[in-house]
């Protein structure tokens, strides 16, 4: 399959709340940012650029070839904020495809990455992003797993960290299993978009529901805009964290080397 042209731009900030300096963690000996830049870099991106605000990050990646540093602000609110400034610095035109890889995530599957490209161009939707079935009902009812639900021509409904659809009858009986003949979906934060549209969402006003449920995709659904959403081709493991996501992944680095 030919997949459109595209470029990936990882928000890799310092001071991460539940696990500082997450960005440089050592995984089978080398950062967590330089395996996330190199999953992009796998992917087929015409370029990789990670915004930070740290030259610790920037430092770790002078080495790494292919790889373009923006260094932006300290003080930006969200990842998304970052990435707009990255995507004014590098100087991107307006319909250019930008996936937002998240600096947390080194299992990104290449083509995951892919995906999300693909699909924001064939929907013609100005933002995408990925969802993975739901397997148990203890990752349905976690509020740090987002989820959601989407219309018939794949675009997201909503997202939300309580477990959606509910299902009325199935759970009135058990909430320890999945009811039978019901797919629920687990949110994948990964984005793409125009880069125009990045600028327009960077600048949007937090919604009322984003503020509720503290996802900031809510902010482009409540404005009136579509998220058109496909199901990972490949499985997408969840990102890093805290300490103990750290561990298993490392864990999982060493198995694997």
């Amino acid at each position: 399959m030919q997949f459109p042209e595209f470029v990936v731009a990882i928000p890799a900030r310092y001071a991460s709340t539940r696990l500082p300096g997450k960005p440089l963690a050592l995984m089978d000996g080398v950062p967590m940012v330089q395996h996330v830049a190199r999953r992009a870099l796998d992917a087929g991106a015409r370029e990789v650029w990670v915004a930070t605000d740290d030259m610790r990050i920037a430092e770790a990646l002078a080495d790494v070839q292919g790889i373009q540093v923006a260094m932006t602000r300290e003080d930006h609110a969200s990842g998304t904020d970052r990435l707009a400034e990255c995507a004014r610095l590098a100087g991107w035109n307006d319909e250019l495809i930008v996936v937002n890889l998240q600096g947390d995530e080194p299992f990104a599957p290449a083509a995951g990455i892919r995906a999300v490209a693909e699909v924001l161009e064939r929907s013609g939707a100005p933002m995408s992003t990925l969802a993975t079935p739901v397997e148990d009902a203890h990752t349905l009812f976690d509020p740090n797993v987002v989820k959601l639900v989407r219309n018939a021509q794949g675009d997201a409904l909503y997202f939300s960290r309580a477990p959606i659809p509910w299902h009325r009858d199935g759970f009135a009986q058990s909430t320890q299993a999945l009811p039978e003949g019901v797919q629920w979906l687990r949110h994948i934060g990964i984005y793409g978009y125009r880069a125009g549209f990045l600028q327009q969402v960077a600048a949007m006003p937090p919604g009322v529901l984003e503020r509720i449920e503290s996802l900031e995709q809510l902010r482009v659904l409540e404005a009136g805009y579509r998220i058109a959403v496909q199901i990972s081709p490949e499985p997408f493991p969840p990102g890093i964290d805290t300490p103990e996501d750290l561990e298993r992944a490392q864990a999982r680095m060493r198995g694997a080397s």
